[in-house]
């Protein structure tokens, strides 16, 4: 019975889910945009990341922008994939030799990883610009 009520409210599950993950990666975009560019380019240098200044841009955008296609459900499977990526970079290159759980662990970006490949393989569903906008179907 349960199953069978919650079934009929499946399609908020990507709403809800492009809410909360477009605002976390909206708030790590702007943080690094608008205060903490010049650090985070520093860091990047630090891991040996070749031309750090233009990656921590690219790093930036992408979160800070992805962050706003999901939240609107605009450009969704991009924008997952794109954040997906930048997922897999930051556990492969910072998070996997702090171990799973405790100090800069890749728990919190492993999660958001699954999340933004769930998107990207189900797309914005019902309620998002591309299905009453641009009337695409998923």
């Amino acid at each position: 019975m349960l199953a069978q009520w919650l079934s009929r409210y499946s399609e908020w599950s990507a709403l809800f889910l492009r809410i909360a993950v477009g605002v976390i990666f909206i708030a790590h975009g702007q943080q690094k945009l608008f205060g903490g560019l010049a650090r985070f380019e520093r860091d990047l240098e630090s891991l040996g990341v070749p031309l750090p200044g233009v990656f921590a841009i690219i790093v930036a955008l992408v979160e800070f922008l992805g962050g706003i296609a999901l939240l609107l459900g605009l450009f969704t499977r991009w924008a997952a994939l794109l954040l997906a990526i930048n997922m897999l970079v930051a556990i492969l290159r910072v998070h996997l030799p702090h171990g799973l759980i405790g100090k800069d662990g890749f728990e919190f970006p492993l999660a958001l990883l699954a999340a933004v490949l769930s998107l990207a393989l189900t797309g914005p569903q019902k309620f998002s610009i591309e299905r009453s906008v641009l009337k695409r179907e998923f």
